[in-house]
C-alpha cells in the first residue's frame, strides 16, 4: 500500500473509529468486569504480537517501519505481561487461607 494521502487519511479514519469505538465499549463495562475481560484478551494481545513482528520485518529498507514496528512489539509485550500478572494476583485473591499457607496434616 502507498503512502499518498488518500491512504494516510483512509488510515488514519480507521484509527481514529477504533479509537472511539474502544472507548465506548470499555466505558459500557462495569467496573467489577474489567479485570476478567482483560485476562480474556490476552489472546488477542498475542495476535498483535505477531502482527507487529510481520510489521516490524515487512519493509527491510524502511528503518521507520521498523522502528514502528518494534514499538508495537513492546507495548503489546507489556499488555500481555500486565494482564497476566493482573490475572495472576486476581487468582489468588481467591484462594482460600488454608491453601496459601500449605495443607497441615
Amino acid at each position: 500500500m502507498s503512502l499518498d494521502p488518500t491512504n494516510i487519511m483512509f488510515l488514519f479514519f480507521v484509527f481514529m473509529l477504533s479509537v472511539f469505538l474502544g472507548l465506548e465499549l470499555i466505558a459500557k463495562v462495569p467496573s467489577t468486569l474489567h479485570t476478567p475481560l482483560m485476562s480474556g484478551s490476552n489472546a488477542i494481545s498475542g495476535i498483535t504480537i505477531v502482527g507487529a513482528i510481520l510489521a516490524a520485518g515487512a519493509t527491510p529498507g524502511s528503518w521507520f517501519c521498523s522502528l514502528l514496528g518494534t514499538l508495537a512489539v513492546a507495548a503489546a509485550m507489556i499488555n500481555v505481561v500486565g494482564g497476566y500478572l493482573v490475572t495472576d494476583r486476581m487468582l489468588k485473591m481467591f484462594k482460600s487461607r488454608e491453601q496459601g499457607k500449605g495443607k497441615k496434616t
